[in-house]
């Protein structure tokens, strides 16, 4: 399989667009990951499943994904998308994200997840897609993604009860939120334990 240009590269892992021919790749690694997503997300695990997701992440309106792959070996490491982006004067987006097992636990993850963030706050005539603040609806118990948005540098704003409807019933989640000026100001170095929200 060819793989296509990365939109962004840093020291093991590029983001690319979805595209129809990472189906198969996607769809093996969401059911190798089942263990590891679950309770927390659902990504597509069937071909008919990831077509219509796909879709939407590579050419919808409000609406930004990228696959994360290992630099040197091209294979899908994980996904960070980001929902609901509003222009105007709010520049906002939410992000929805997941490590594949294979590669959970090795901050591949964390390194693609700061990628996004210098993406999404770059101006667009720059080729960023010029937000300013990016939210992280976390469930309280996953611990791994509360590890992870608190290693990139985002804070906790609140708390909101019966959200998401997440697995057949409204979950409650814990409002996480990082600002392009956040982003700008140094912040102190450490990995992100966790791999998945």
């Amino acid at each position: 399989m060819s793989f296509p240009a990365y939109i962004v590269t840093g020291p093991r892992v590029g983001l690319s667009p979805y595209r129809p021919a990472d189906g198969p790749e996607f769809t093996a690694r969401a059911r190798e990951s089942r263990a590891l997503h679950a309770p927390w997300l659902f990504p597509p695990t069937t071909q008919e499943e990831y077509e219509p997701y796909a879709a939407r992440l590579a050419g919808g309106e409000g609406r930004a994904g990228f696959l994360v792959r290992e630099r040197t070996t091209g294979a899908l490491a994980g996904f960070v998308n980001i929902n609901n982006i509003v222009l105007g004067a709010f520049r906002c987006g939410a992000l929805g994200y997941g490590a594949f097992a294979h590669a959970a636990g090795r901050g591949l993850l964390g390194e693609a997840l700061d990628l996004v963030l210098a993406h999404a706050f770059a101006p667009p005539e720059g080729g960023g897609l010029g937000l300013h603040r990016l939210e992280a609806n976390v469930q309280p118990g996953n611990a791994a993604s509360i590890a992870l948005v608190r290693g990139r540098g985002f804070r906790l704003e609140g708390f909101s009860p019966d959200f998401l409807h997440v697995a057949g019933a409204w979950r409650d989640h814990e409002r996480w939120a990082v600002t392009a000026d956040m982003c700008a100001t140094p912040r102190p170095a450490g990995p992100a334990t966790g791999s998945f929200a």
